[in-house]
């Protein structure tokens, strides 16, 4: 939980950080669809290219990226190997036989119950995950001499690698670049930005302030309840609670421990910050006065129009394609 950084600030002084909170808020939104237009493998490489070069240029430690990343790392590998085995589409690349027998699914439950004893002792555990596969891979393919029962193939087609490789991209390119405006952009200017952004909704009369209120809350609140879910694990597992062991209803009953006292802070927070909120004489709805102005920059207009610029090149070469 100490890795997830979506939603948490993170200070420094890098390019990022200079920018207008509504600049970063409209750029993401624009490459996010330029991100949903490209359909060329190819195209989103380069993207991904382009994201690593800004992460560099705003001084964002790529490891952290990458540690914010980490918890999506089981839907990208269920995503990849979904697409590798259903979609049949292309080329066949290669083609494997699978032989079920006594044998192989014995090894394939002595492997998967040695991965299950022995990873909390493992380090890189994702690394030992893709370990696992490799090796019941090998099992499943291999072993054809003793008492097979029954037979399947495992097919992998050009359609289905490039695709399963490109929504791996793209799930990475959005989430790191929701990943790049938490941390570069305090709670307040964020607020402060959605409003401005939102504004438009108020011929609809949809109130703006309040819709930017409750997503800035939000994305605030998610490292604070982290941060505390982690301190009440510790705190269990001092007295001896192990959230890695045990059957499976002692699971859901730690899985309980945990929920029931998250819940009680969870209304403590928002009952303090409520109180806090009324204090300062906040009323939903009324006009109010703001301590920071936002203003326009020329580095701002600059990336406004880099990002529309790349808007405009993906839609060009989604209609050349």
């Amino acid at each position: 939980m100490k890795n997830i950084v979506i939603g948490r600030y993170i200070p420094g002084n890098g390019f990022l950080y200079k920018l207008d909170p509504r600049t970063k808020i409209l750029a993401m939104l624009i490459l996010m669809i330029a991100t949903f237009v490209i359909n060329n493998i190819t195209y989103m490489v380069v993207a991904i290219g382009l994201i690593i070069v800004i992460l560099l240029f705003s001084r964002i430690s790529i490891k952290r990226v990458y540690l914010g990343l980490r918890p999506l790392m089981f839907l990208l590998i269920f995503t990849f190997t979904f697409q590798i085995i259903f979609n049949q589409q292309g080329e066949l690349l290669q083609a494997w036989p699978i032989y079920y027998s006594f044998l192989t699914l014995g090894l394939g439950a002595a492997l998967v119950l040695t991965w299950g004893f022995t990873k909390k002792f493992v380090r890189f555990k994702l690394l030992y995950f893709l370990l696992l596969l490799v090796g019941l891979g090998a099992v499943f393919t291999n072993l054809d001499t003793y008492y097979v029962f029954a037979q399947g193939h495992l097919r992998i087609y050009s359609e289905g690698l490039s695709m399963s490789l490109f929504i791996m991209m793209r799930l990475i390119i959005v989430v790191t670049l929701s990943t790049m405006l938490t941390i570069t952009t305090k709670p307040t200017d964020l607020n402060l930005g959605l409003e401005y952004v939102l504004a438009p909704l108020k011929i609809i009369r949809v109130n703006a302030e309040e819709i930017a209120m409750i997503i800035s809350i939000s994305l605030r609140y998610i490292p604070t309840l982290l941060d505390e879910a982690n301190k009440i694990m510790m705190a269990q597992a001092s007295r001896g609670v192990d959230f890695q062991e045990g059957k499976f209803k002692e699971k859901i009953m730690q899985i309980v421990s945990l929920l029931v006292p998250m819940f009680i802070i969870s209304f403590k927070r928002s009952d303090e910050l409520a109180n806090a909120m009324e204090a300062r004489s906040f009323v939903p709805g009324r006009a109010r006065t703001r301590l920071h102005v936002l203003t326009w920059k020329r580095m701002d207009i600059f990336v406004l129009t880099i990002s529309l610029s790349l808007l405009t090149l993906s839609i060009v070469l989604r209609v050349m394609a």
